[in-house]
């Protein structure tokens, strides 16, 4: 006489539930890679050990070869000032960084400065971490 039980254990287990949370995960890094703006233009920026909060509303950033960019879009320091006042709009107390390549002369970044304390404009030099 054959008797065989009725409740057969199943080993195999379902992934279903495995696979949304990949999905979830997935479209999250794909999300919060779209939000982060990385400044494309390479500089060796001069290196501090200081930080501030301010959080700047647009980059002005110098190349060594002194070319002028707005964010990444290059511009003649001539209409520097005019670029500037459109990405600023009427934003209370604005805050402007200037990525400078560390080779760069003064001169130009003092060129930005003065451009941003006419427009009353808080300026940060960016700079990178030191490093000991």
């Amino acid at each position: 006489m054959a008797l065989r039980s009725r409740n057969k254990i199943d080993v195999s287990y379902s992934v279903a539930g495995m696979t949304d949370i990949i999905f979830l995960l997935l479209l999250f890094f794909m999300l919060t890679s779209t939000l982060v703006a990385p400044n494309a233009i390479k500089l060796l920026l001069p290196q501090s050990n200081t930080q501030t909060t301010n959080r700047p509303i647009t980059t002005v950033s110098i190349t060594r070869d002194i070319i002028f960019y707005v964010e990444k879009t290059p511009v003649d320091i001539s209409q520097l000032e005019a670029l500037l006042r459109q990405k600023v709009g009427n934003t209370p107390e604005p805050v402007v960084a200037v990525h400078a390549d560390r080779s760069v002369p003064i001169e130009f970044i003092v060129d930005v400065m003065n451009i941003a304390r006419k427009n009353n404009y808080k300026v940060i030099l960016a700079t990178s971490p030191e490093t000991k």
